[in-house]
This record gives C-alpha cells, sequence and structure tokens, in this order.
C-alpha cells in the first residue's frame, strides 16, 4: 500500500503501544505514522508497516538542541516542547504534515484534513469546553486558563514554519503550568498562531478531537452507524486521555475497539490500567477553586 499522508507523534518507549494503535487506526486512508523516540535509542517491539521510529539524535537544529539540553531532565517538558521542531524537520521532506498526540485513534477518514493545508499554513482544533457562564464554571474558566487549541492535533505546511519556530521558542522560554503567567506548557502558545499567522484554520469539523471534556458540544452517538456528533458530523477521530477514560462508559463502542487495538501491542493491558486515580492534589485544588468562585461571587 502506497501511504500518501504523514503524520507523526512523540513518545517514551513505555507508550509504544499506544502509538502503534493509532498507526493501525490511520493505515486504513493511506497514513503514516512517525513517531520521535525521545527516551531510547532502540527499541524490540515489532510496529505496524506504516511506522517509522526515529530518535533525538536524527532531529538536530539550533532550536531542538537548546530544547534537548533545557528538558533532558523533564520528560514531559521535552516530549512537549520537541513538537514544533519535529514537524519543522519532517516538513523538510513532506510538504504537509500533522501531529497527533499517541492517545488519539482514528474512526473515520481524515484525508479532508490534509486538504485545508493546500490552503492554509495551520490548522487547530478547538477543545470546545463549555461555553455557559451560569454553569459548569471550572471548565468554563480552561478556556482561557487552559487554552483555546488542544496541542493533541496541529497540521502545518511549509508556510508554517516561521510560526512553528516561534513556538519552539515559545517552549525554550517555559513549558510550564502556571496560570499567575497566563502559561499551560507548550499548549497555550497556540492561541496566538491565528494572530501571528491570520491565514490559520480553526477546524470547525466536530467530529475532529472528541473527548470527555467537550461532550455537551460535541454529543456522540454511539448508537449511530457512523458514530455521529450532533446528528450531523461523522466521528472522525477521538481524544483517549485520562479525563476521557474514567467518563466513558466500560461499555462503550469506541472504547472497545480502541482497547482492542491497544491489546494487539500490550498483550496484558487491563482496561483499568487506562483509568488513572484522582490525584488527591486535584480533587483540593477544585475544591479551593469553588470556594473562591462562591466568595468572589
Amino acid at each position: 500500500m502506497k501511504l500518501t499522508q504523514t503524520f507523526c507523534t512523540t513518545s517514551t518507549r513505555s507508550h509504544l503501544y499506544k502509538c502503534f494503535a493509532l498507526a493501525e487506526s490511520i493505515a486504513k486512508y493511506k497514513g503514516e505514522l512517525i513517531v520521535l523516540l525521545t527516551d531510547a535509542k532502540s527499541y524490540e517491539e515489532d510496529p505496524p508497516e506504516n511506522v517509522q521510529v526515529i530518535f533525538l539524535d536524527d532531529v538536530n537544529s539550533s532550536l531542538a538542541n537548546q530544547i534537548k539540553i533545557k528538558y533532558k531532565s523533564s520528560p514531559d517538558k521535552l516530549r512537549w516542547s520537541l513538537k514544533p521542531v519535529l514537524i519543522i524537520h519532517l516538513l523538510a521532506k513532506h510538504n504537509k504534515v500533522i501531529y497527533l498526540d499517541n492517545d488519539l485513534f482514528f474512526f473515520n477518514d481524515f484525508n479532508f484534513l490534509f486538504d485545508h493545508l493546500e490552503i492554509s499554513p495551520l490548522l487547530l482544533t478547538p477543545h470546545h469546553y463549555p461555553r455557559d457562564p451560569k454553569k459548569e464554571l471550572n471548565w468554563f474558566e480552561a478556556n482561557f486558563r487552559v487554552g483555546l487549541y488542544n496541542a493533541g492535533f496541529i497540521g502545518a505546511n511549509t508556510d508554517a514554519i516561521s510560526t512553528l519556530e516561534w513556538w519552539a521558542k515559545a517552549c525554550l522560554y517555559r513549558c510550564e503550568k502556571n496560570y499567575w503567567r497566563g502559561l499551560f506548557d507548550d499548549q497555550k502558545y497556540l492561541d496566538l498562531f491565528p494572530i501571528i499567522d491570520p491565514s490559520t484554520k480553526t477546524l470547525q469539523h466536530l467530529g475532529c478531537n472528541v473527548a470527555a471534556w467537550n461532550k455537551d458540544i460535541c454529543a456522540l452517538d454511539e448508537h449511530s452507524e457512523m458514530l455521529l456528533i450532533n446528528e450531523t458530523f461523522p466521528l472522525i477521530f477521538y481524544h483517549f486521555n485520562a479525563y476521557s477514560f474514567t467518563h466513558l462508559a466500560k461499555d462503550s463502542k469506541i472504547l472497545k475497539r480502541y482497547f482492542t487495538s491497544l491489546k494487539k501491542y500490550k498483550h496484558h493491558l487491563k482496561l483499568e490500567d487506562l483509568i488513572p486515580r484522582e490525584k488527591y492534589i486535584e480533587k483540593l485544588k477544585l475544591a479551593v477553586w469553588k470556594v473562591l468562585n462562591q466568595w468572589n461571587a
């Protein structure tokens, strides 16, 4: 099968099985996945045919090397900050590249996403957090605290390189969750993309980057044959992050399909292994937020 569309992701070796499941989901539609492995120089796992694994030494540029040095002791910050330089690296060979977090999974044809990149240099997906200022206020404020766009999906063509370089420099400046500074890792910087480059495309297809956090705006009907969103948009890809796992029903059709794919590459995996325990500190922060919000009302 001739592969026609290029995706990429960053990963540690412990999460390669998620990368391979992601690759399996795009293979049907002739997608290839290039995985930047950030914590190893080799691996023994057997990947799908449409996967190419590269290593830190393969991505060489001044910005890339500065990021490697600054975040060498922080695996998460290293992976997140390397996104823009990985995309730039791949654009030297490919006209269009889409970065994906490795916990995404596709259910329908994605090729229209690359069609957008024929016209727009950058492609972003909104979080679609709840927007009603009279209810679910913690989620309403997340739009401004966490960012309008989700950094688990970034599409780019060769005209986007200067903006990607700016993003890499911003990540080099700081990659941290710091609400007082208005920062959220690599993600909050994306809010400036449409200002830096007004040709940036905000994806309006509600079947893209569906997750538990946007279930009210992107309502998934799992009983429909096409897995429709809002009875209109076919589900293109779902974001199976920790929050989604804690809110999906165990008999969810999409969860079963994703878990079946994961099991091919991590045979002893159990569903409960994917559902994180809510950290005490997160519960405490939410409780404090609610008290402060009532006090300021």
